[in-house]
């Protein structure tokens, strides 16, 4: 019999979350003040306080020599935010894509060089690309990495260039970019059409199209692509049909996550 969840809980961590749930109703607690509202020994507030400030979850006024929250539990909720309303807002775009163009459509994120399938939409159709929510593909060889990858900041791509040079791009397919200085060529012409294909780069058989999402802050959220058989979606059909549909469905998500037009 599988064993409740609550048998796995680390007391530590549960007096960690306590105590930052104690700020939603003070803006500033003392030592004193959290080990009587906690029922804990001074001692182990402190050594909570310290871990927890150390990691920037809160910070210790230097008049008051109290503490209050830092940013990084805003910097979590302005993710834990962002994520739900991308995901929400982002459903009804990929079912609509979906639809339009009979192919599968997927938002993607980077987490780290891997692209993160975050949800997908298939149409009402015998053969198609399986939805992939859930899984992570390399970025150098899909059309949602590659858009990621060609429309970030410049620092992003340093960090990917510094990986390449340590490990090289894996071959997935005959078509796959492998040549360092070719891709990093290719990702350019990426940032100036404002999508990526992928011509069977990652899997044989497999077409994609994808065009990155921004939020309200002008920052790289998501990208959003359309993938199909070769023998249905294959170079000359990905640029001339999918592409602008594809490119519409990002700028419209874009705008409805608050990017301004």
């Amino acid at each position: 019999m599988k064993k409740p969840k609550g048998e796995y809980s680390i007391q530590t961590v549960i007096n960690a979350l306590r105590l930052l749930e104690e700020f939603q109703d003070a803006e500033e607690l003392g030592v004193t003040d959290l080990s009587r509202r906690l029922d804990l020994h001074k001692n182990n507030v402190f050594r909570l306080l310290a871990t927890l400030e150390q990691r920037g979850y809160v910070d210790q006024s230097p008049e008051t020599e109290r503490y209050r929250l830092g940013v990084r539990t805003l910097e979590l909720g302005r993710a834990f935010t962002r994520s739900r309303s991308l995901l929400q807002r982002a459903r009804p775009i990929l079912r609509q894509l979906a639809d339009t163009l009979g192919e599968s459509a997927h938002l993607g994120a980077l987490r780290g060089f891997e692209v993160a399938h975050l949800d997908g939409a298939a149409p009402d159709r015998l053969v198609l690309t399986r939805v992939r929510v859930g899984w992570r593909l390399p970025a150098h060889c899909t059309a949602l990495g590659k858009a990621l990858l060609g429309c970030s900041p410049g620092s992003v791509r340093e960090a990917f260039d510094r990986a390449v040079v340590a490990g090289g791009l894996e071959r997935r397919t005959p078509a796959t970019i492998v040549d360092r200085d070719k891709f990093f060529e290719h990702l350019r012409t990426v940032a100036v059409q404002g999508f990526a294909i992928d011509a069977e780069e990652c899997e044989t058989g497999l077409c994609c199209v994808a065009a990155p999402v921004y939020d309200g802050d002008r920052d790289l959220v998501a990208a959003l692509s359309v993938s199909g058989p070769a023998f249905r979606l294959g170079e000359e059909a990905l640029l001339r049909e999918a592409a602008p549909k594809v490119t519409e469905a990002a700028d419209r998500l874009s705008r409805d996550l608050g990017y301004p037009d």
